[in-house]
């Protein structure tokens, strides 16, 4: 079955960075568009970043200019790049995949991101 594994997230400092890596397993990876989203306490979960299963990417303008997507389909891997970090990134963030033909869709159980001093 698929299964997407987030990990890196964690305590960080304001103007701090982090790596968030969602790993996929069960699943032709490279047929799949991927996404970041992130969810604060209180909030609507918001799409944060998207790459598709050719490379071509998507970023909130929220993020715009701190944060980069990028996929390594050799290792089933999606990353997260977040540089610049704000108390307002703080968030559980998800990865999900959709598959680029059928639609199937399919979520990993979160990671957590706190930014603060």
């Amino acid at each position: 079955q698929v299964q997407l594994v987030e990990s890196g997230g964690g305590l960080v400092q304001p103007g701090g960075s982090l790596r968030l890596s969602c790993r996929a397993s069960g699943i032709n990876f490279s047929f799949y568009a991927m996404s970041w989203f992130r969810q604060a306490p209180g909030k609507q979960r918001e799409l944060v970043a998207s790459i598709t299963s050719y490379g071509s990417t998507n970023l909130a303008d929220s993020v715009k200019g701190r944060f980069t997507i990028s996929r390594d389909n050799a290792k089933n891997t999606v990353y997260l790049q977040m540089n610049s970090l704000k108390p307002e990134d703080t968030a559980v963030y998800y990865c999900r995949a959709v598959h680029r033909q059928t639609l199937g869709t399919s979520w990993g159980q979160g990671t957590q991101v706190t930014v603060s001093s």
